[in-house]
């Protein structure tokens, strides 16, 4: 399970745990990584209780924002886009899942995604399954696949899906902003918050007299 620490990732952890599956746990470490994210990530995967949690350095990968002069190839193209992400992540996957004879890759991808960024689309995802059974005998001997299963739901459903499931909502993490709580300010915190709201959900992480709830947070 490629795991974040955010809500679709822990989501998807949780899915597959209900599920029964035997669990294993990564998670990319790369250049700039707010600290909350990267504990998120932990205290999610100790919560679902997985075999392991493995965190891969790459201080050399970063997100566009932290370039400087890097211009974005697309305007709807946030700061925190990493060029070629996807390939990068699920390359590190691949190779784990074939270390550890795994049956399937785990994403925690929405359907939000796929209009912002072209390697969470489907073609891509075929293209790239194809991609690790050519490089690999043990992967495609085992049929190892690359599973998705919240592609087709928007956050807001993905919020309530995560409720349903009793996911720990209040260990995952969503600001841009480095620091160890989040900042609510950031596009983050601010889709967080958005999500919520659409979904009708109460975010243990941020209660305002304005949603009638008291504070872990200040949304400004």
């Amino acid at each position: 399970m490629l795991l974040s620490g955010g809500i679709d990732s822990a989501t998807c952890l949780y899915l597959a745990k209900k599920r029964g599956y035997r669990l294993r746990a990564l998670t990319i470490e790369f250049s700039g990584i707010a600290r909350g994210e990267l504990e998120a990530a932990k205290r999610v995967a100790a919560a679902a209780d997985v075999e392991e949690h493995r965190i891969v350095a790459m201080p050399d990968l970063r997100e566009a924002g932290d370039v400087p002069g890097l211009k974005l190839p697309s305007a709807k193209l946030p700061p925190s886009y990493i060029p070629q992400r996807n390939i990068i992540f699920y390359g590190i996957a691949a190779s784990y899942a074939e270390e550890t004879l795994a049956d399937y890759i785990l994403g925690g991808h929405n359907r939000d995604d796929r209009s912002i960024f072209d390697d969470t689309k489907d073609g891509f995802f075929s293209n790239l399954q194809k991609v690790i059974w050519a490089g690999s005998k043990v992967l495609r001997d085992r049929r190892t696949t690359i599973l998705r299963p919240l592609r087709a739901m928007t956050k807001p459903q993905v919020i309530r899906f995560a409720e349903s499931l009793g996911v720990p909502l209040e260990l995952t993490w969503s600001c841009h902003a480095d620091g160890t709580s989040h900042c609510w300010n950031c596009d983050g915190c601010s889709a967080r918050v958005r999500s919520f709201l659409e979904a009708g959900v109460a975010d243990p992480l941020l209660q305002t007299p304005e949603l009638g709830r008291g504070t872990r947070g200040k949304f400004k």
